[in-house]
């Protein structure tokens, strides 16, 4: 029998939460979690900007994660630790200046990773998924604060891997001009043909058979599942992995009249994304009805897997 492999730890620097996922090698060939743990800390506050720039107290924070998950990794002394930097960094006018400031105070330097390669690797993250086995031609969505990576798969192959501006930090800043407010209905219809025109200008094909089948990973799905589970009094492990639409749908019908204050007192709502899911819904739903989607997988397999499953190749 074969031994597990040494561990790797990766740390995904992501728009609105900093992310570390430690894993091996199982004996069987599965990649296997050892330490996984999510801080949700925005350092993307302006990055619907024309010239977006990190701000200084995001950097603070974002410095402050990263510190806290090496620590999380340490003990499990990781041959190889990679940092990963996204839409956030990528796109900020001072991400030179952020990766400068954890390369002096923790001696690892930061990945800046294209679209492109986010795609693929998140990909890569979701392949490694037995959950997912079943699905050979399908649809992947990976919805975060600053963009959204679409690909398709056929025959579990990837045929098309694309990342759009279509995070929904990005799209509250730009079209939700009172995010603490109940949501706007002319706000609502922004984000939503904002998200249909770029889907179908980014020549991205949904060409699958509907109703296809997608994977969806990234936060919203997870709170979903959090105030699904918060409303039956079970963990998020416990619901449902296939989400229907129809539940996105009254979701948003539910937290739309609420104010940011009331919103974050509905049972199971991360406080951190309580300004932003409102946006999050309206572009899990405009993806859903371009793509002819009645049901969603989640996923939590997306880039960290990916990149862990790079690192032990």
């Amino acid at each position: 029998m074969n031994t597990p492999s040494s561990p790797v730890a990766v740390i995904d620097i992501g728009s609105n939460s900093i992310k570390t996922l430690v894993a091996r090698r199982a004996p069987d060939g599965t990649i296997e979690a050892l330490a996984n743990r999510t801080l949700d800390c925005r350092i993307s506050a302006g990055i619907s900007a024309d010239a977006p720039r990190l701000g200084e107290d995001g950097m603070i924070r974002g410095l402050a994660a990263i510190r806290e998950l090496l620590q999380v990794a340490t003990p499990f002394a990781p041959a190889h630790i990679t940092l990963v930097a996204t839409s956030a960094v990528r796109d900020a006018e001072n991400g030179g200046q952020f990766r400068a400031r954890v390369l002096a105070a923790t001696g690892y330097a930061i990945r800046i990773l294209s679209g492109e390669e986010e795609a693929g690797l998140i990909g890569l993250g979701l392949t490694s998924d037995p959950a997912l086995a079943h699905l050979r031609d399908f649809y992947v969505f990976d919805l975060g604060g600053g963009s959204l990576e679409c690909l398709a798969f056929r025959d579990r192959r990837i045929t098309q891997a694309l990342s759009l501006p279509l995070g929904c930090v990005r799209l509250t800043e730009k079209f939700i001009a009172a995010p603490a407010a109940p949501l706007d209905p002319d706000a609502a219809l922004g984000v939503a043909l904002h998200v249909r025109q770029k889907l179908k200008s980014s020549g991205f094909r949904f060409d699958l058979p509907a109703p296809a089948d997608a994977v969806f990973t990234g936060g919203t799905i997870t709170t979903l599942r959090a105030l699904k589970g918060a409303l039956h009094g079970v963990t998020v492990a416990d619901t449902p992995a296939v989400v229907p639409v129809a539940q996105v749908s009254f979701v948003l019908d539910e937290i739309a009249p609420l104010d940011l204050e009331a919103r974050r007192t509905v049972p199971g709502m991360p406080q951190a994304r309580a300004d932003v899911l409102p946006a999050a819904l309206l572009t899990v739903l405009a993806v859903a009805e371009t793509a002819g989607l009645d049901r969603l997988h989640h996923s939590l397999h997306n880039l960290r897997w990916g990149l862990a499953a790079e690192l032990l190749a």
